[in-house]
């Protein structure tokens, strides 16, 4: 038997992956490093020389729009796609040329991959079996996996008696049980309905914080990612556009299409003399630090605006426009604005005790006030 397999007995078989209790402990996660990895599809490159860090312990988020390579990457670090060129390391170890049952790693699949044949416990306990871990070990284990995530109970019931979240348990089970020290999920929540998204969504962090091991997790949805994560890393065209926190990369994008992706904004064309921005004929207010750059553009955030009488001129950047619509959101109210310059802007404000009754009319002229603090500034010329 080639010694590849003889190497996957033993690690199956090591005291690291015995006896643990996965309700209690957390399992000894590894950082992931990649270098310089590139992989094209003829003249496409669907990674383009990613470099990359994931902490030990971290949730990571690879968020970006279908087609970016965020997958591409998910499967490089899974080991089921080879990259043309680069390093991988989990941990000091490379792993590039590792098979992806050696790479000591969890997946979970979009569509869960659960085998409709076999019972709960049978889907959990796959790779157990794999590894050839005896049997009352594994059924210990089977259970534990369920009962960590609220399954406890479930093992002898069948695939097509599970709901939709049911089943999403299932297969994160199922790639808990071996005790990776890396987990992988590739948009694990896309089949499920909003409501049970969101719960979903907070269960999973949790679980994360229970279990410590490293996860990199793919979505295109900006607000799950916002959710979940450590760090998001924000990909298009196979390049990585920004790596930060949540708060970060809403607050401060490194460029536009961070910052198009990543929440609702408007994109205000101004002008630089030196240190100054000047929008029309007013000098703009801004507390950041201004890009390396001659074109930029102003930021704005529908919720960071505020309507303000007219008139008003408190120690905020003011926008004379007009309002061209106004729409009840019931906790919230949307308004459409058009500036002096022809710039269609948006506002989100809260509904409280008599705002609706004191919203503009269609046609009003109104006042927009933005703080300082919230006058963001980017690179215009990056899309």
């Amino acid at each position: 038997m080639p010694d590849r397999y003889a190497a996957g007995r033993r690690w199956a078989r090591s005291a690291e992956l015995k006896d643990k209790d996965l309700t209690q402990d957390t399992i000894s996660a590894l950082p992931i490093t990649v270098r310089n990895v590139t992989k094209t599809y003829g003249a496409v490159h669907a990674l383009d020389n990613v470099s990359l860090d994931v902490k030990s312990g971290e949730f990571l988020t690879l968020l970006g729009p279908s087609g970016s390579g965020k997958t591409t990457l998910l499967m490089v670090l899974a080991g089921f796609t080879r990259p043309d060129t680069g390093s991988l390391k989990f941990g000091e170890a490379e792993v590039i040329r590792t098979a992806p049952h050696l790479r000591d790693v969890g997946m979970v699949f979009q569509n869960y991959a659960l085998f409709p044949h076999m019972t709960v416990a049978g889907n959990v306990g796959y790779p157990l079996r794999l590894r050839r871990v005896p049997k009352p070990e594994a059924a210990a284990r089977i259970e534990r996996a369920l009962e960590t995530v609220q399954l406890g109970g479930y093992g002898e019931r069948r695939i097509d008696q599970l709901s939709g979240g049911q089943k999403q348990r299932v297969a994160l089970a199922r790639s808990i049980v071996f005790e990776p020290r890396i987990l992988l999920m590739d948009e694990p929540l896309s089949a499920l309905d909003k409501k049970l998204r969101d719960r979903m969504q907070i269960e999973l962090r949790h679980l994360h914080e229970k279990l410590g091991m490293t996860t990199v997790y793919v979505t295109h949805d900006q607000r799950e990612a916002l959710t979940m994560s450590d760090r998001i890393a924000v990909v298009n065209h196979g390049k990585i556009m920004q790596l930060a926190t949540p708060q970060q990369l809403y607050d401060l994008p490194a460029n536009r299409f961070v910052a198009d992706f990543i929440g609702d904004s408007t994109f205000i064309p101004v002008t630089r003399s030196g240190d100054q921005v000047v929008y029309g004929d007013t000098a703009l207010e801004y507390t950041g630090a201004l890009p390396d750059t001659a074109t930029l553009v102003l930021m704005v955030r529908p919720e960071r605006l505020r309507l303000v009488p007219q008139g008003a001129t408190e120690g905020s950047n003011l926008f004379q426009g007009t309002a061209s619509e106004v729409v009840y959101q019931g906790d919230s109210y949307l308004m459409y604005a058009t500036l002096a310059d022809g710039t269609e802007i948006s506002l989100r404000g809260a509904i409280r005790g008599g705002t609706v009754s004191n919203l503009p009319k269609v046609g009003d002229p109104v006042t927009l006030a933005l703080d300082p603090a919230d006058t963001v500034l980017i690179d215009g010329g990056q899309t």
